[in-house]
Formats: structure tokens, C-alpha cells, sequence
């Protein structure tokens, strides 16, 4: 079914994403905010399991990769960079608003799976509690003032962008 193709695809790419998103948060981290690198490398441990499980299904259905694979993997790790820059408070809020979008979208997946593909439902259920942790620790550990909105804006833009174009190559 063309549907759950283009399910795993996204997934796929969008786990490629975050991975390459905690790389580059995680590699400035490293020298200037010692104090949560062993957080961003547990979350980044994560996004590696999730996407090696969207991997294996690819494989196994012999579904190609999304063609913006490599768009994933740049606008992640530029997106990482970029907040990691600016402070760990950002870094938070990217998370929190990555996560709060990506949840969104898998409702609307689990809901369509569970009615036409129950293996893919549960690859989507299985990564859906790691997901909703990050999320809330993003939440929590953000300060929501206003100078930070515009990036969990533009985050959140940005994230919706990648999935919508995902799902059209």
C-alpha cells in the first residue's frame, strides 16, 4: 500500500533527522554544556534504535529510501548546530517543539496503521513513548519566554516542511 510506503519513508528520513540533530547539539555540548551531554547522547541513542527499526522494514518490504534523505540529514544537523549555538535553552525548546509536531503526526499514522498494517503500527507504536519522554523533557527543561518562541516557531515550520516534503518524494 502506497500509504504505509510513504509512512516508512518519512519515518526513515525523519529519524535520519534527528539523529544528525543531537550530533551536532551533542558535539557543541560537549564544550560548553558538559552538564546535559549524557542527556542529548541518551535521546541520540534513541533516534539510532528508531531508525534503525524504519530501516529494517525498508529493507525487509524492499521500499526505497525518501529521495530527501540527505535534506533530512543537513537541515538536522544545520537546525542542531544552529541551537546548540545560541544556548541550551534552545536546545530544549527545538526539542520540545520537534517533538510536540512529530507527535502530532504520528497520531494521525497510528490511527490510519492500525487499521491497514499492524506491523508498521507497532514500529510507530514502539518509538511513540521515547518520543513523547523527549517532549516532555524538552518542556520542562525550556524557559518559555518570549525571546524563544520564534524558534519553536520556526522549528515547528520547519519540521512540518520536511514531512510534507517526505511525503512527496
Amino acid at each position: 500500500m502506497k500509504e504505509v510506503e510513504r509512512i516508512l519513508r518519512v519515518n526513515h528520513a525523519g529519524e535520519y533527522g534527528a539523529i544528525n540533530i543531537y550530533k551536532a547539539q551533542l558535539f557543541v555540548a560537549r564544550m560548553f554544556y558538559k552538564d546535559i551531554a549524557s542527556q542529548l547522547e541518551e535521546m541520540l541513542a534513541h533516534e539510532k534504535v528508531h531508525f534503525n527499526t524504519f530501516n529494517n522494514l525498508l529493507i525487509s518490504r524492499s521500499i526505497r529510501r525518501c529521495y530527501a534523505i540527505h535534506f533530512w540529514a543537513f537541515g538536522g544537523f544545520s537546525l542542531g548546530l544552529f541551537t546548540a549555538i545560541i544556548g541550551r535553552n534552545a536546545i530544549w525548546v527545538c526539542t520540545n517543539s520537534i517533538e510536540s509536531t512529530v507527535l502530532h503526526h504520528l497520531e494521525w499514522q497510528l490511527e490510519f496503521l492500525s487499521k491497514n498494517d499492524i506491523e508498521v503500527h507497532a514500529a510507530v507504536l514502539s518509538i511513540k513513548a521515547d518520543e513523547e519522554a523527549h517532549q516532555e523533557f524538552g518542556q520542562t527543561n525550556e524557559n518559555s519566554s518570549l525571546v524563544y518562541k520564534p524558534i519553536f516557531y520556526i522549528v515547528r515550520r520547519a519540521t512540518e516542511f520536511a514531512i510534507w516534503l517526505s511525503t512527496k518524494l
